[in-house]
């Protein structure tokens, strides 16, 4: 078994720099699981005494908190400010760019149009900043706009994880509808790299292997990328998950992580493939 890792995967710049952050901050917690892998936040846990919380009520219980990699709602991060908490911002600098344009732009009297799952916490946080609720629409697709108050003027953001064919069907669909509007392409490069090489890999393996958590969204697009061109693709978030069969009659195992997915997970991966195949 010939095993073949794609030319981009794992850790992006934003999850680099939360996780450095957390690091050098032990006996502190994070306001939401900092990244979406729950190994990674174990191992915060177990050799950083990095806790976490997931509700506001719960985060006054600390002095130091650390805002996670996909950002905090503005009212919460209030609170928080107001209770003379440390706050420490791990907010990935490409997730704080939507959040600074939608208040922008909401301010300016555009309607504001976020492409994105709207129970994302990424996508929280970036509505909660916008100064007119009644006019912020978060949809994943142009139907979900049919019937809205959009007005003449628009402006639409993405969530950074996104895949850019899908928001360029919504920036189509106002384009015939809107008399001003405003594109901020706010996908981040690292998805773009992730996604091509993806595919590249997985148009030429046997069998492909996604590492990331179960609840990660660019992870999960990464998966649906590559069942798409390989079959036989599959989601996994550690070598615990790893079975032999998949492996039998096939050449070549491409592997590709999410931008949560930290290298000693990947590492782990390969050497289960290795021992399974061998």
């Amino acid at each position: 078994m010939k095993i073949e890792l794609a030319k981009h995967y794992g850790f992006c710049y934003g999850v680099k720099r939360a996780i450095d952050i957390a690091q050098k901050h032990p006996n502190s917690a994070t306001f939401g699981p900092i990244i979406h892998n729950k190994d990674e936040i174990n191992r915060l846990k177990k050799e950083h005494n990095v806790g976490l919380v997931e509700d506001i009520n719960e985060a006054l219980k600390y002095d130091t908190l650390i805002i996670r990699t996909h950002g905090i709602t503005k009212e919460n991060l209030k609170i928080l400010k107001s209770q003379g908490k440390k706050i420490i911002n791990a907010t990935c600098p490409y997730v704080t760019k939507p959040q600074q344009i939608v208040e922008h732009m909401s301010k300016e009297g555009y309607s504001i149009v976020i492409f994105g799952d709207r129970n994302h916490p990424e996508i929280k946080g970036v509505a909660s900043y916008s100064v007119d609720r009644e006019r912020t629409y978060v949809v994943l697709e142009p139907s979900e706009l049919i019937g809205k108050a959009l007005g003449s003027k628009v402006a639409v953001v993405a969530q950074t994880t996104r895949k850019p064919e899908d928001f360029k069907k919504i920036i189509a669909f106002l384009t015939t509808r809107v008399a001003e509007l405003r594109v901020f392409n706010t996908i981040c490069n690292a998805t773009f790299e992730n996604q091509d090489a993806t595919k590249e890999l997985a148009s030429k393996a046997d069998v492909m292997i996604i590492v990331g958590g179960k609840n990660s969204s660019n992870t999960k697009q990464l998966f649906h990328i590559a069942k798409s061109l390989c079959p036989h693709s599959y989601h996994i978030e550690n070598e615990e998950e790893v079975q032999k069969e998949w492996f039998e009659g096939k050449e070549l195992c491409g592997i590709s992580a999410g931008a949560s997915t930290p290298d000693w997970i990947i590492q782990k991966v390969v050497k289960q493939i290795k021992e399974l195949t061998s």
